[in-house]
């Protein structure tokens, strides 16, 4: 009787198993064309201000399979700043959340009509607490550099104002 039982067990199990095909395989997390759309500012870089002077350098890497881009920005004068860079597939937008100790800054957008990273929102100075609509954009050069443009608005002139211009370029071993 156990061998009886035993074998109606195995003959479960392999019928069962013999039913299941194997699933297609899922394509990757964060694999469609949206997760790369912010791809062109990926590796390191030296910043330069609008006077071609060296503002700082930048590292922006491509983290969690490609899910999450992270920045870690080195001032020429000491600053510091990081960034969680990041598209949602729920409000088919860009996302960044800047933190250093001098600004924090959310904002969120998306690839505008000419190709470039364009984010809107607020900027935080954690010092006062004050706070600004903000706007970030980031072109693409066609010779591979990089275009950043800060504005921040002044509600009492009623105007938006450059709040940082640098380009973005490669060091030489890297291009």
């Amino acid at each position: 009787m156990r061998f009886g039982l035993a074998t109606a067990g195995m003959m479960a199990f392999v019928s069962v198993s013999a039913a299941q095909t194997p699933a297609p395989a899922a394509p990757p997390p964060c694999s469609d064309e949206a997760y790369q759309q912010f791809d062109f500012w990926l590796g390191n870089w030296e910043v330069t201000g609008p006077n071609g002077q060296v503002a700082g350098t930048n590292s922006i890497t491509s983290e969690e399979g490609g899910c999450l881009l992270v920045e870690r920005w080195a001032g020429a004068s000491g600053s510091t700043g990081q960034s969680y860079n990041y598209y949602n597939p729920v409000t088919e937008k860009w996302r960044q959340v800047w933190v250093s100790p001098g600004a924090l800054i959310d904002y969120e957008g998306g690839l505008t009509e000419t190709g470039s990273m364009k984010l809107e929102g607020l900027i935080t100075y954690p010092a006062n607490g004050q706070t600004a609509r903000f706007t970030g954009e980031w072109t693409l050069n066609e010779d591979g550099t990089v275009l950043q443009h800060f504005e921040q608005y002044d509600p009492e002139k009623d105007e938006w104002a450059v709040w940082f211009t640098g380009t973005y370029t490669r060091p030489p071993a890297e291009e």
